[in-house]
Formats: structure tokens, sequence, C-alpha cells
């Protein structure tokens, strides 16, 4: 577990996140994160989770309208 101090950078408030960390999240300088909140706590992940949604709603739709989707890809 690492320990970040919160700081006022110009009008907000932010924190530096240490070089490992970024590596593991696989993010750089402009890359988005997405903080949600959990029962357990708070989860930082790289993930857009809305994106995880819509694929799962792809996953079910792709079998039943292949045809359709193939002819959209054209």
């Amino acid at each position: 577990m690492q320990v970040q101090k919160i700081r006022k950078i110009g009008n907000s408030l932010g924190i530096t996140i240490p070089k490992e960390v970024l590596q593991k999240l696989r993010v750089k300088e402009g890359d988005s994160v997405y903080i949600t909140k959990t029962p357990t706590g708070v989860h930082i992940t790289a993930h857009d989770p809305d994106f995880e949604k819509a694929m799962e709603a792809y996953r079910k739709v792709s079998t039943k309208y292949r045809n359709a989707l193939r002819e959209l890809a054209k």
C-alpha cells in the first residue's frame, strides 16, 4: 500500500501517482482513469466500466443479428 498526500494544484486538489502505479495501470499523460465507488471502498482503473456494459450488450445480440452487423460493417 502506498500513501499519497493531497496537494493543492492551482485552484484544485490532486495527488501524484508514482511511476510504478502508472506502469501497472498502463497509462500515460493525457490518458483517463476511472474512479468508481464499490461496497468495499474506491476502485481506480484505466478501463471504462461503461465500455464493458456496451460489450456485454453486443455479445447478447451479435449472434442473433450477425448478418445485419456484417452488412453494417461494409
